[in-house]
Formats: structure tokens, sequence, C-alpha cells
């Protein structure tokens, strides 16, 4: 429960690596996870699960370096029901303030859009946005990278083989299609924040976490203060593999607000190998 609580804190954060749903699994059995095919070709086969079915999917957001071309993110959700919508709000809201793709993702959405309806039918989803979209000559869907970001996110999912677009209920965009090579091939996993996690109202800081921008394997993971002083603690991996966990053995080193040395060296599930060293301030989160 609390590794499912701490995904919610990444894909909110990043968004990362990873949407998710309030609601969580309480069946009994071993879970599994079903991946789209755009999952997989972009992030390998989907983790596992302890228990639950979770659905593993892409959003394509913006490229701001690369005009016209799209970045595949990958999220995680349990409630099937929701993927379309939840998908589409992620996607509008964007990554925030995740300095590890500033500058490389934009922006385009203006603020208080809001999807009013996905509906689905024979084949077609009809988006329904609120009236801060504007219309298709002055709004984001007059550009391609929006129309290839929105439509490459829901085709996806299955069943859906043409997206369709309405400003308060009116037609938009008629005609536009995705253009399906303008996705950026995405390289070396990269890492994205180091928390510290407590309990709420708790004294001391229990584990950090150590976040990246997709599922991957921990081969080497070190922290150290700025004076090279290592901080110990026994090593595991986060519900989605989308981050390291560290059970701190000293609660009193942990010092947010600070900066901490990382090194790290991890592998995706394609095989792309992504490893690196740099200071980073440590931040706080109560759970």
């Amino acid at each position: 429960m609390r590794f499912i609580r701490l995904l919610v804190a990444v894909i909110a954060v990043a968004a990362l690596a990873a949407c998710n749903s309030s609601k969580e699994p309480s069946v009994k059995e071993k879970g599994a996870v079903t991946a789209t095919t755009d999952f997989v070709r972009h992030f390998g086969p989907a983790p596992s699960v302890e228990k639950g079915t979770a659905f593993a999917f892409v959003i394509y957001f913006p490229s701001a370096k690369e005009p016209g071309r799209v970045i595949p993110f990958p999220f995680f959700s349990f409630d099937q029901a929701s993927l379309q919508k939840v998908a589409l709000l992620k996607l509008i809201g964007g990554l925030g303030d995740m300095k590890s793709y500033q500058g490389e993702v934009s922006q385009p959405f203006p603020q208080g859009v809001r999807v009013l309806d996905v509906v689905q039918s024979k084949g077609v989803v009809t988006v329904n946005f609120s009236k801060e979209l504007g219309n298709a000559k002055t709004g984001p869907l007059s550009r391609q990278d929006v129309v290839n970001a929105l439509q490459l996110t829901l085709k996806q999912f299955k069943g859906v083989s043409r997206v369709a677009f309405q400003v308060e209920g009116k037609d938009v965009a008629p005609g536009k299609r995705a253009d399906e090579s303008a996705v950026v091939q995405l390289s070396a996993p990269r890492l994205l924040s180091v928390t510290a996690m407590k309990d709420k109202g708790a004294a001391s800081v229990e584990e950090v976490d150590v976040f990246f921008d997709r599922p991957v394997q921990i081969r080497e993971l070190k922290i150290t203060g700025t004076d090279g002083k290592p901080y110990l603690g026994d090593i595991y991996q986060s519900v989605f593999d989308m981050a390291a966990v560290v059970k701190v053995k000293d609660q009193g080193q942990f010092q947010p607000g600070k900066p901490v040395n990382v090194r790290w060296s991890v592998t995706d599930n394609l095989g792309r190998n992504g490893s690196g060293q740099r200071e980073v301030m440590l931040e706080l989160k109560e759970h």
C-alpha cells in the first residue's frame, strides 16, 4: 500500500514515471499488468505488481526542442474505466517542474482548459474540451505536435481507430491526423529526483526514494553527503520499478533541503543503460 502511494507521488512529480487511480487493488491473487503495444515498443515488457490489475500505457508530450515531434512517457493506472480521460488530463497538465526535462517538453495547453467528455463509439473517440482550448486556427489544435500528442496517446487504447475533437460540443480540426513518425526515440534512462519520505507528523526520515523516468533495474546506487560520507541503508525497488527505495539506517543523516551526491547505474527493460553522478537537492514529502 505504501509503495502504491509512492507511485502516486512519482507521477504527480513526473509525472512521470507514471498516471494513477485512487482505486487500489483489493484482490488476493498475484497481480498483473496489461501494457499497450506502444508501452512495450518504447519501454519493453511491463513490470509486475504484487496484486490487482494495473494498466501500463504511454503519454506523448509535445517536444520543445524538436517542433512537431512528441516524447513518450510511461504511465500506470489501476482504473481501466478512466484510462483515456486520465491520460488526457496528464497530457494537458504537462510535466510540471520536472528538472530533468526542463526545456525539452512544451506546454501548449492554456490554463484552465478542461476535458468535458470522452466518448467512444464504433472505433471513434470524441474528446470535448472546454472553451479555454480556443479554436483550431489559433488554439493548440493548430499545432501538429499537439494533434500528434492527443491522437497518439488515445489511439494506443483498444478499439480506437480515430480521434475527433470538439470545443463546447462543436467539432473542431476535422480531418487532422497524427504523424506516427514524429515520436522521439528515447535514449538512456534518466534520474528525475531524490526525495526523503516520512509519515505525516513524524520527526525522522524513514526512506529516501530515487526516481527514474521509466521502469529500470538498479545496478548501482550510492548516496553521499557533500562531505563524501556515505548514506547507508538497504535498497529496494518500488512498485512498477520506477524508483529505488533506500531504507535509511541513520534517520538523522538525511537533511531535506540540503544537497546530496548521487551515483547511479541502471538498465531499462529494453536494455538501454543509464549512469551518472551529480549533486541534487534532497526534497521532502510526507505520506
